[in-house]
């Protein structure tokens, strides 16, 4: 059995202190007060467990910050209500830890503030940028990549040569719809997880649209409304839709957060789920599950997302990968009861 390899985590247990301290002490970090005699402990406790330094962290401490940003384009108020957010947070965590740097949060809610991501990469305060969720019309993401800062997306930006790690959210989307059509549904209305400016949403909407055509079904915009992120625009959404004419025997929401919503404003008018209207969602966050009727959706794999962007990043910063890398994940339609079953 292979001896399992002693990581910064146990010299820092061995030594009585924090991660971070382990890692300035073995990297040499500049500029940090350290005294002389946890300098020894650390180094004493590194040479008793026999201690190899990790390479990419040693390369890392030679740089002016030892930080990287994740920015995401929504506000706070999403951060902490989206679970499906909270996860890729949770990878990225794996990643930056191990290597003993640190993760800078920050949000772009609006085109106002999109500069923000710019001017913290321009006055060298990160070495690194995670942009989720990118817009398609974001001018100054592709100036700092022109610029050949780091910056790794989660999502895509077409005809841009930024690294990328993301799902096929046009075949994940159309993967659902093509459920909800073998289940004998021809009226499905879409609302989708954000404005169709974003690059995922679109590609979900596309999705949507072939899954119609393919099955000779005409698209209909009328059946179409624009999530925002949160359960409130679901229910915005979902509630507008229930007052068309003809009213659809099915929805595809391209978020489970957003679906949420949703399902509060079918249950509010009285209906059923799936028996008046059947509901598949996208992402499957841990509450999908246990909600009632379970959640029909698409699972992506959320903490790697966080994982793949955070090695890619490092990757990048190191000069071990050429900007332009696209790194595509699995996802999977996890079939529950909002759904209903094939007739």
């Amino acid at each position: 059995m292979a001896k399992r390899r002693v990581t910064s985590r146990d010299v820092a247990e061995r030594a009585g202190v924090s991660r971070t301290t382990v890692s300035f002490v073995i990297n040499k970090v500049e500029g940090v007060h350290i005294t002389e005699e946890t300098r020894q402990r650390v180094l004493v406790a590194a040479q008793a467990l026999g201690y190899v330094p990790d390479a990419t962290a040693q390369a890392l401490a030679s740089r002016r910050t030892r930080i990287i940003g994740l920015v995401f384009s929504r506000s706070y108020h999403h951060l902490t209500s989206d679970a499906f957010l909270l996860q890729i947070v949770d990878g990225l965590l794996d990643v930056v830890r191990q290597h003993g740097i640190r993760l800078l949060l920050d949000s772009v809610e609006n085109r106002d503030r999109e500069d923000a991501y710019l001017n913290l990469a321009r006055a060298k305060r990160i070495d690194g940028i995670i942009l989720s969720l990118p817009r398609s019309d974001d001018k100054d993401l592709r100036a700092l990549a022109e610029e050949g800062f780091p910056v790794v997306l989660i999502g895509r930006l077409p005809d841009v040569k930024i690294c990328s790690v993301d799902v096929d959210n046009r075949v994940a989307a159309r993967t659902a719809v093509e459920h909800l059509l073998s289940l004998g549904h021809t009226r499905i209305g879409c609302i989708t997880n954000a404005p169709p400016s974003f690059t995922a949403p679109a590609e979900r909407l596309r999705g949507y649209r072939e899954a119609l055509e393919q099955a000779d079904i005409p698209f209909d915009q009328t059946w179409v409304r624009y999530g925002d992120y949160g359960p409130e625009s679901g229910f915005e959404a979902m509630t507008s839709l229930l007052q068309t004419p003809d009213l659809p025997s099915a929805v595809f929401v391209a978020s489970d957060v957003v679906a949420y919503g949703a399902m509060a404003a079918i249950y509010e008018h009285h209906l059923r789920i799936p028996d008046d209207i059947a509901v598949v969602g996208f992402d499957d966050v841990p509450l999908s599950r246990f909600f009632f009727p379970p959640l029909t959706t698409v699972r992506l794999p959320a903490a790697d997302l966080g994982r793949k962007a955070g090695q890619l990043l490092l990757d990048l910063i190191l000069h071990q990968v050429e900007p332009g890398r696209q790194v595509l994940l699995d996802t999977e339609l996890i079939v529950r009861d909002s759904s209903g079953k094939v007739a």
